[in-house]
């Protein structure tokens, strides 16, 4: 099984904190990346996800980062190891098997949205 990892990026934009968060899956000698602003719930609504320019493989051991030019800071908040289920990451639409602390369960994501769907 290959590796993933949920960030927490914020931005430190006048006083006011903003911020997203950046799911990465193991891909050979990348991540696949996409974002979004709200963690997904357990069978609940779908959220809106947006993909992302691919990142390096040593986001899968950071824990925190301040990041460069200004781009606010990296704090890992979940990580484990993932099973595809159905397609793979170069369909627009796929489900994957998640065993995290907070993401636990069946990552689907058909579109542009996600859903988290207990597999019990």
């Amino acid at each position: 099984m290959k590796k993933w990892v949920l960030l927490k990026h914020s931005l430190d934009n006048l006083n006011f904190e903003s911020f997203h968060y950046d799911i990465l899956f193991e891909n050979y000698n990348d991540c696949l990346t996409w974002k979004f602003y709200e963690i997904p719930v357990i069978n609940g609504p779908s959220v809106e996800i947006i993909k992302q320019n691919n990142h390096r493989l040593i986001w899968l051991s950071i824990e925190s980062k301040v990041l460069s030019r200004g781009r606010g800071r990296a704090k890992r908040i979940d990580s484990g190891q993932f099973k595809i289920i159905e397609n793979n990451f170069y369909k627009n639409d796929f489900s994957l098997e998640l065993n995290g602390k907070f993401l636990s369960g069946i990552f689907q994501k058909k579109g542009n949205l996600l859903r988290l769907i207990s597999n019990n």
